[in-house]
């Protein structure tokens, strides 16, 4: 069985963006980035929504213009061998991406479905495959939390309170109990958790 995991940056008053989608309030790491570099191997599909995907897009496949190196997406004007790793296998594993609106996708390797399906995210799960990975896209990480179709939550919590911002989860009618299975401290003042979603008597 394949698993859905999801991955964000997070304040420590537990936004995952700013207003208007802003990014530029995290604190980058080097050791989180040789992390990032080996964690992506474990994937073969990223789901995202439509504004995600379409950041996502626009700066990845763009990534590739130098052969040793890619840019870091969060210190403008530098480029790391790491990041061309991750910009790598984003290219090309299989990217799921949920709009009414995206008529022809400009990523390669992109599925778009027009509206959110749990069965359908259920039977992808069923798939032969390496773990699927969610990037941002606050409204499909509710919307997967709510059916418990995401199976572990990975946070780098920065240093700063933001006051305002989006959650990552919102709208859950019921709790998603998690159990903490690592922490990872960085020099940056970045916190790495890992949860994965405990199972209920109902699960498989």
């Amino acid at each position: 069985m394949r698993r859905i995991v999801t991955f964000n940056w997070m304040s420590v008053d537990g936004l995952f963006s700013g207003p208007d989608g802003d990014l530029s309030w995290v604190v980058p790491d080097d050791e989180q980035r040789r992390r990032a570099a080996t964690d992506i191997s474990r994937f073969d599909t990223a789901i995202f929504g439509r504004k995600t995907y379409q950041l996502f897009s626009e700066f990845w496949t763009k990534a590739l213009d130098d052969p040793t190196t890619a840019p870091d997406p969060h210190r403008p004007g530098q480029r790391t061998p790491e990041h061309r790793v991750v910009a790598v296998a984003l290219n090309a594993m299989m990217k799921v991406v949920f709009s009414t609106e995206l008529a022809r996708p400009a990523w390669s390797n992109t599925r778009v479905l027009r509206q959110f399906d749990a069965s359908e995210l259920a039977a992808m799960k069923r798939q032969e495959g390496k773990d699927l990975i969610v990037f941002g896209s606050g409204s499909i990480a509710s919307q997967l939390a709510a059916h418990d179709l995401i199976d572990e939550y990975q946070f780098v919590v920065c240093p700063i309170a933001l006051g305002q911002g989006r959650q990552l989860v919102s709208g859950l009618t019921r709790p998603v109990h998690l159990e903490l299975v690592e922490e990872q401290r960085y020099s940056s003042g970045d916190l790495m958790l890992r949860y994965v979603r405990r199972k209920r008597i109902t699960d498989d």
